[in-house]
């Protein structure tokens, strides 16, 4: 099967641009509720969040957890504006995310959350703190290490291609990152999905993969022009998308199929890395294959360079007296 990408690029632009505009939208609903454009986690904002569970073996578990009990309980304790989520399949862990406790405070909470929702499984506490001051060094860090990441590439794809080879991969790269972000704001507001460190980890590793898929095709279709340079542009990226068509997908099969393993069967904070994963890889696939290589060929005709091997422009003939 061969797939005919130029004539068809309109489509593939509309797919991109609803599902942009969808993700756009998520993060401006995101802004006005979080005064972010994601619902942002402990690492970023600071504070303290206690994990517990109730132990079910010395406690009724019949139902789950009551929000209003809990939610009564931090108003008596002057932490009324703590975010309260009842986590695990059967209702029987909690999540509280507060502003920074000291440790008599962090004792004295977990006394009345045991008063209040029965005895809590010793193994499973979990209390992390982290200052607000820490939280922006950690934002800062890593929105410098995606504009480092970024330069570094337009100089790499400038040095082995062109620049216009660069530039447009980067428009790729920002598609990638866009759509996985648009993803998680609508996570955060719908299923209360906090992004953290981890989350710049992910668009770091998105951006890697995103970009070799992206340089394979370059490096094809470059190839193409060499051997062909009297075709026009349009037939050289088409053959050369097809080329290696199974090639961009057996390797995004490969890599998202272990991670879905750990959707699937992983921790909590691990999942919501790995789905990230999944989305940026997906979405890099589709851009390497239905963005960079049209911007590609689109700005090569804008240009007047869609044939390579035209280096002069036809003037038309003098007319004769």
């Amino acid at each position: 099967m061969k797939l005919d990408i130029i004539r068809q690029r309109s489509f593939w632009w509309l797919i991109s641009s609803l599902v942009i505009l969808a993700g756009l939208i998520g993060m401006i609903i995101s802004w006005q509720q979080f005064s972010a454009p994601l619902r942002p986690g402990l690492d970023f904002v600071g504070g303290t969040r206690i994990q517990v569970t109730r132990d079910c073996s010395a406690a009724n578990c019949d139902a789950p957890i009551d929000l209003a009990t809990v939610r009564s309980l931090l108003a008596d304790e002057d932490l009324e504006t703590a975010v309260i989520q009842v986590t695990g399949d059967e209702g029987q862990s909690l999540s509280i995310r507060t502003r920074n406790l000291d440790v008599d405070e962090e004792s004295t909470l977990r006394a009345s959350l045991e008063s209040e929702i029965g005895p809590l499984d010793n193994r499973s506490i979990q209390i992390d703190s982290v200052g607000p001051l820490i939280g922006q060094q950690l934002f800062a860090s890593g929105l410098l290490a995606l504009i480092v990441a970024f330069a570094g590439i337009v100089i790499y794809l400038s040095v082995r291609f062109q620049l216009d080879y660069a530039l447009l991969a980067i428009v790729a790269l920002l598609h990638d990152v866009v759509v996985t972000l648009g993803l998680f704001a609508w996570l955060g507001l719908l299923l209360e999905v906090e992004v953290n460190s981890l989350f710049i980890v992910a668009l770091l590793t998105i951006v890697g993969f995103s970009v070799n898929d992206t340089v394979v095709i370059y490096d094809r279709i470059r190839e193409n022009i060499k051997l062909h340079p009297e075709r026009h542009i349009n037939d050289l990226v088409d053959d050369g998308v097809n080329q290696t068509l199974t090639r961009s997908i057996n390797t995004t099969l490969t890599t998202v199929l272990p991670l879905v393993a750990i959707v699937l069967f992983g921790g909590e904070t691990l999942k919501f890395f790995a789905l990230a994963l999944i989305a940026g890889f997906i979405a890099g696939a589709y851009s390497s294959i239905f963005i960079a290589s049209t911007l590609l060929a689109w700005w090569r005709v804008k240009s007047g360079k869609a044939v390579a091997g035209l280096t002069e422009v036809p003037q038309p003939a003098e007319e004769l007296p």
